[in-house]
């Protein structure tokens, strides 16, 4: 009877410290809740284990470590405790069970984690290497005991792991079992499965349905999802408000590509007051948390400038973060800045290093930057001969990169004697496919280097290459419609790509820009435009924008004068080696005014 009294009495004291625990626990005492917990785990308690597991995944109470968590769970796991053994299953699958000893920063995450089991897996989240096998283990083990989360923890890996574990078939009948609980990630994970492979209208209807009572729950990922599908009119009516407000809802828990789209939405004021400061701090966040694509946007914002001020250097910080990461055109920008010395020393082998890496991404016209640089011989110790014979080689393969790179050796000499002929042959064939070979072949045409010249037909090329976006054609083809060059003359036509080639980056064409709007052709006169162009090529080193900026801003052309910023720029320029600059500063120190020029010239726009 002593006995049975005591195994009593134990069992009340039990109850009542996990009582007092939870009650700790829900009055924010965590180090409190912790101290019963652990003397009750120790004492073998599930639950108890189970909660002092879920402790040592978060730093409110002990330092975070993941092998104790693992450690405390696994004991209540191998008893039957359902919860545990989903939230076991979860952690092999994100990496957190392996035995590393990695401890986990991020709060947020831990909170998905303990949340549900499920929950952190739909966000992205990922810690460590997966471990697949143990991971469908403990989640089959909480599934067939009827645990929601369990059933949606092993539907993901189910769809998600790799040969054997992997079986779609299976995936949606546990995604729909959770669902049927009404579990957040299971009502998720079947709006997913419904819409992976062509579904009709009535079942993106119905994933549609699923998605909005998964974001209903307040899952974030849900939210986002159910923004990208109104934004896109997938199940639902197009509905870019909503979208935006999902977005935002999704952005403020923290998910980063939410973060991505709801910046994006207020830069550009897509159904939301456009506010391009809070959009610029949403992107940030998003690329800080390591979203590639948004690291890539604030480049270009801050590279082609608009509602914010140009600023090179902080573009190519953010097209480094983005180029890491593996994002192709980042990686071109960014090598594209060191090939032009904007916003960092200028260095012809790292550009060389990141338009390679742009190239292995896929970035087409990567590669035709980096075989510029190797037949310029700026490519570090790239070897001429070495490099010609490759490009032949693969040029009598089939492949029009290595067409192209090799018509360029044979136009320029480079590894091989020069041959004008044969140049044009190769870049007729690369012509087909590659955007450069076609603005090489209409200049060739243009000029009459290995066939006859012919004008028309080389702005035809030149034309073609232009309006897939090549920066260098865009300025030929300009220079062609300003001065009448292979058919009409249009100064209008000019400007615009002139514009175009100036949002790319060009400095010449900048410069063009800023002659065009000051006067002197078939456009109508902007001095205060002028001087903005001229601003921003002279900001790049452009030396004649530098003695026109200098110029402007001696004599007030544009509105306002600045003799001082004038002095700069003029000596500047004439740093720079031009030499109408000399006779400009001699007039400036002297107070005297320099005649207005008639109109500004467009002539040096390379």
């Amino acid at each position: 009877m002593a006995g049975l009294l005591s195994r009593v009495k134990g069992l009340v004291s039990k109850s009542s410290d996990l009582d007092r625990a939870l009650a700790f626990a829900d009055a924010g005492k965590h180090k409190e809740a912790f101290a019963l917990y652990a003397k009750n785990a120790r004492d073998g308690d599930l639950e108890a284990c189970y909660r002092v597991g879920g402790y040592y995944l978060q730093s409110t109470a002990v330092p975070p470590s993941p092998p104790d968590a693992v450690r405390w769970l696994q004991q209540a796991a191998d008893r039957n405790h359902i919860e545990a053994q989903s939230l076991l299953g979860a952690l092999f699958v994100q990496g957190l069970a392996g035995g590393t000893g990695k401890t986990v920063a991020d709060d947020k995450a831990v909170s998905a984690v303990l949340g549900g089991s499920a929950a952190a897996l739909f966000t992205g989240t990922q810690f460590g290497q997966t471990d697949w096998t143990n991971g469908e283990k403990w989640a089959r083990k909480a599934a067939l005991a009827g645990s929601p989360e369990g059933q949606a923890l092993l539907a993901y890996i189910l769809t998600n792991a790799p040969a054997p574990l992997k079986k779609d078939a299976d995936s949606l009948d546990w995604y729909r079992k959770s669902a049927d609980a009404n579990c957040p990630q299971g009502l998720l994970g079947l709006a997913l499965g419904l819409l992976q492979s062509n579904p009709t209208v009535e079942v993106r209807s119905t994933a549609a349905d699923y998605m909005r009572r998964a974001a209903d729950s307040g899952l974030p990922t849900a939210k986002y999802l159910l923004g990208v599908m109104l934004q896109h009119g997938i199940g639902l009516p197009v509905d870019i408000a909503a979208a935006s407000q999902f977005y935002s809802e999704a952005a403020e828990a923290g998910l980063r590509s939410a973060q991505a789209r709801w910046g994006l939405a207020l830069f550009e004021g897509r159904g939301v007051e456009r506010n391009v400061v809070q959009g610029e701090s949403f992107l940030r966040r998003a690329a800080l948390a390591g979203d590639r694509e948004a690291a890539a946007l604030i480049g270009d914002l801050y590279s082609k400038g608009g509602d914010l001020p140009p600023n090179y250097a902080e573009a190519a910080i953010w097209y480094s973060r983005a180029a890491e990461a593996g994002h192709g055109p980042a990686a071109r920008a960014l090598g594209q800045l060191y090939l032009n010395g904007s916003g960092v020393a200028r260095d012809p082998e790292e550009a060389a290093r990141w338009f390679q890496i742009a190239a292995k991404e896929g970035d087409k016209v990567a590669h035709a930057d980096l075989a510029n640089l190797v037949l310029q011989g700026e490519a570090g110790a790239a070897d001429a001969v070495g490099s010609r014979e490759r490009f032949q080689r693969d040029a009598y393969a089939g492949d029009p990169v290595a067409a192209y790179n090799f018509a360029v050796c044979l136009a320029e000499g480079v590894g091989i004697e020069r041959n004008d002929r044969r140049a044009i042959f190769w870049m007729r064939r690369a012509a087909e496919r590659i955007v450069n070979a076609q603005y090489w072949y209409g200049r060739m045409l243009h000029e009459g280097r290995g066939l006859q010249k012919d004008s028309v037909t080389g702005r035809a090329w030149i034309s073609r290459a232009a309006l897939s976006g090549l920066t260098d054609a865009r300025v030929a083809l300009a220079e062609m419609l300003l001065n009448g060059l292979g058919g009409p003359k249009s100064h209008s036509e000019a400007l615009e790509m002139f514009r175009l080639a100036a949002d790319g980056g060009h400095a010449g064409a900048m410069f063009a820009v800023g002659a065009l709007y000051g006067g002197g052709y078939d456009i109508p006169w902007d001095r205060p435009q002028a001087q903005l162009w001229y601003r921003r090529a002279a900001e790049l080193g452009h030396p004649y924008a530098q003695l026109m900026l200098g110029r402007y801003l001696a004599h007030g052309t544009a509105g306002d004068t600045d003799r001082s910023e004038a002095l700069r720029w003029l000596t500047e320029a004439q740093s720079r080696g031009v030499k109408e600059a000399e006779k400009d500063l001699e007039h400036l120190a002297a107070s005297e005014a320099t005649p207005e020029p008639e109109a500004d010239a467009v002539e040096a726009t390379q």
